[in-house]
């Protein structure tokens, strides 16, 4: 196999490697020679990867030729991210601690030239960063983080040669000549997806709807199902079309950017989840109660308030009662009132707000039902207890070790039918989707307490009874969107079996 390292200048090129031909960027991107050679491994070695950049480009040119490019256009854009930098580094964790173990600073630089470091002490650590993050040139920066007691990877980026050290560069040549003799590299990223796929995050969110475990297995369900995926932040608004579906991980809200990105691709016409109408109608707590209603489902007793009617709900639902925001979710802009007082008071706060208020009846219970349900069928159930002597399953007030109560998940055929069975009515209402439905149960019966369009998918929580095919179900369900969309028949493609 021909080896082409690809540079912005060759006269710049410092690291003379016997037998590998070194051309410019411009030159392999322009001439129409190298796009009509087969069985090229191409060496982006060029000063800048950034977006549309040269080196860019030369790494997707290649791909495109069919050359096989390290760095690949995925390693690129993981590099710049610093959700798939925490996601992927985890699994090193325990590598990451045994090596850095001995260090007494709180921050520190690893250089890593063609998988390996000058000091041998961080070569298995250099190694398998570079198999995860394929770049002949990286820095990596740790930072020890004094409340968790470790070290954490903060970033790893691809390096130019002229940010070499001088006395690093004899350890360099040595290691490019060895590096650039070989016959085979560590797993590089094949380019054969189907599909590309998106998942919107935001890395600074404390309570995202999916943990950096869940997240990873996300990846590896959509990867065997033969999709590209990127995770994206309200930054790649732009770039939002070159994808063929959206998967939304971060908490949704209608005057948010959230809602932005799945409008503008459902207008693209892209598989989505969670849909804008989804967003639209399961935020509004409102929306839910008139639904509710509406459709004769049974709920806890529910008045929705405003100035003309809210000197009516002590006596309507009796005292205490809760009040709650329309847009209020994890248990934030929901209370408990226990006198007429601070009902009179929450009420006068939150009709500043908004016009319309819900109040219900307190219907107190150890722990809510949360039936998870995609495309009309049950996906999980759980149950989620409330947060340490307090009412709700969140008590933000409280200490942080008992912000939350436990979970317990269970197969879907052990929880009361009647919960599953309401949580599929109300469901259906809203439409096909991945929906997590909250109900209470009290003697026996259902009371529907929300529809979330965004519901919890935590590794170790949500998937403890199906483990890694709870992710192929909801990657699957993305899959058949797009198949669908484009004509593409499908036999025994459906992930979901009778429960």
């Amino acid at each position: 196999m021909k080896k082409l390292i690809v540079v912005n200048n060759p006269r710049d090129w410092t690291l003379d490697v016997p037998g590998v031909e070194v051309v410019a960027s411009r030159q392999y991107l322009t001439d129409p020679g190298f796009a009509a050679q087969r069985n090229v491994r191409v060496f982006n070695l060029c000063r800048d990867y950034s977006y549309q950049s040269k080196g860019y480009y030369v790494s997707l040119l290649a791909e495109a030729r069919g050359h096989k490019v390290i760095p690949s256009v995925r390693t690129i854009q993981d590099l710049k991210n610093p959700v798939v930098v925490r996601i992927e580094s985890e699994e090193l964790d325990d590598l990451i601690q045994k090596s850095l173990k001995h260090l007494r600073s709180d921050g520190f630089v690893l250089s890593i030239y063609f998988g390996k470091n000058v000091a041998r002490q961080y070569d298995r650590l250099s190694r398998e960063l570079y198999k995860l993050f394929q770049a002949p040139l990286l820095r990596a920066r740790f930072t020890y983080h004094q409340g968790m007691k470790k070290w954490l990877l903060q970033s790893i980026r691809a390096i130019d040669q002229k940010d070499i050290p001088a006395h690093h560069l004899d350890f360099v040549r040595e290691a490019a000549r060895a590096y650039f003799a070989r016959k085979r590299y560590d797993g590089a990223r094949a380019p054969s997806y189907l599909y590309d796929l998106a998942i919107l995050v935001n890395p600074d969110e404390p309570a995202p709807p999916s943990n950096a475990r869940a997240l990873q297995r996300f990846v590896e369900a959509a990867e065997a199902l033969g999709f590209y995926v990127e995770f994206i932040t309200r930054e790649d608004y732009s770039r939002l079309a070159e994808f063929d579906a959206l998967f939304i991980r971060e908490t949704t809200s209608v005057n948010h950017h959230t809602y932005r990105f799945a409008s503008r691709a459902q207008s693209e016409g892209m598989a989505v989840i969670d849909s804008p109408d989804a967003i639209l109608r399961c935020n509004n707590k409102v929306y839910l109660a008139e639904l509710f209603q509406t459709a004769r489902l049974p709920v806890p007793k529910t008045l929705v308030v405003h100035a003309d009617n809210r000197k009516t709900v002590a006596g309507a639902l009796g005292l205490p009662c809760v009040l709650k925001l329309p847009d209020s979710s994890f248990s934030r802009g929901v209370v408990k009132v226990k006198t007429p007082e601070e009902l009179r008071t929450e009420l006068d706060r939150m009709l500043e707000e908004s016009e319309l208020v819900i109040a219900q009846a307190f219907t107190p219970t150890d722990f809510d039902w949360r039936i998870g349900i995609l495309d009309g069928r049950p996906l999980y159930a759980c149950k989620y207890f409330m947060a340490k002597g307090h009412w709700q399953i969140y008590n933000w007030s409280g200490r942080k070790a008992d912000v939350e109560g436990g979970a317990e998940t269970v197969p879907v055929e052990q929880a009361p039918p009647a919960v599953v069975e309401a949580a599929l009515r109300a469901a259906r209402l809203i439409g096909d989707g991945l929906f997590g439905v909250d109900v209470k149960e009290v003697d026996g019966r259902p009371l529907l307490i929300e529809v979330n369009e965004n519901p919890n998918i935590d590794a170790g929580v949500e998937d403890a009874v199906l483990k890694e095919e709870l992710y192929t179900r909801i990657i699957q369900a993305l899959k058949i969107r797009i198949e669908n969309r484009l004509g593409i028949s499908r036999v025994n493609t459906s992930p979901l079996r009778p429960l």
